[in-house]
């Protein structure tokens, strides 16, 4: 090949690596936009209402992937029972919640999890941009409910987590029925200030976020295995 030929050639794999990234950017750029689209939809529901619901906040395919890896987790005897409070005061009631939980550590985050984490980080730059929280952290766990397990009415933010602003529940169940059980009911006043309770079945790429200091809430009793990421943006590092 002359020299007149290799030029060419290598002009070639430079436009053809210039259309492989333009496609990839007209590609991504709308899903993209599609996810801050969502995260502005939250956090104007938090301003306006303390609570908003978003069904398909995530793709069949990260749902699958991460409920995976949860599965693989719990496969490993690594979930917890839960309890309630915080410190010396911890303890483990089954007669108040039943669930078993799997921490997340920011240090330690597999590769699908730091996938979570940074959709979070976006979530978290948009509802301070709307609502003036002061987020400035974030604190996570992969929940599991067995069949006949539940948890109490309660709020998130109690003395000894008193930096936890807002909750964000993730579901990650499969083919999720009403009569499966297992829904989120939350409360809070309607429009004449009277207390009202609304079931939210944990229906997979469903997201739920809420004050989590203004809305009770309780998870009732689940027919079957009930799988979901809990986490809560803080207002400390």
């Amino acid at each position: 090949m002359g020299q007149l030929g290799k030029s060419y050639s290598i002009i070639d794999q430079i436009l053809g690596h210039l259309v492989n990234v333009l496609y990839l950017r007209r590609t991504l750029m709308p899903l993209a936009m599609h996810i801050s689209k969502k995260n502005q939809i939250i956090a104007e529901g938090l301003y306006e209402k303390g609570w908003i619901i978003m069904d398909d906040y995530i793709n069949e395919e990260f749902r699958d992937s991460l409920l995976k890896e949860q599965q693989d987790i719990l496969r490993h005897g690594q979930f917890r029972h839960a309890g309630i409070g915080k410190g010396d005061s911890f303890a483990i009631k089954p007669e108040i919640r039943s669930d078993k939980v799997f921490w997340m550590e920011e240090g330690e985050l597999s590769p699908m999890q730091e996938s979570f984490w940074k959709k979070m980080e976006a979530l978290r730059e948009k509802i301070n941009q709307r609502c003036f929280l002061g987020l400035r952290s974030f604190e996570s766990h992969f929940a599991m409910y067995p069949p006949g397990s539940f948890y109490l009415r309660h709020l998130d933010q109690f003395q000894s987590v008193a930096y936890r602003m807002v909750t964000v529940i993730l579901y990650l169940n499969h083919g999720w029925k009403e009569e499966d059980g297992g829904a989120l009911r939350i409360y809070f006043p309607d429009e004449n200030g009277i207390e009202k309770g609304l079931d939210i079945y944990p229906v997979g790429g469903r997201l739920v976020c809420f004050l989590s200091g203004e809305i009770p809430h309780e998870v009732m009793t689940t027919k079957k295995e009930r799988i979901s990421i809990t986490g809560w943006f803080r207002n400390i590092d």
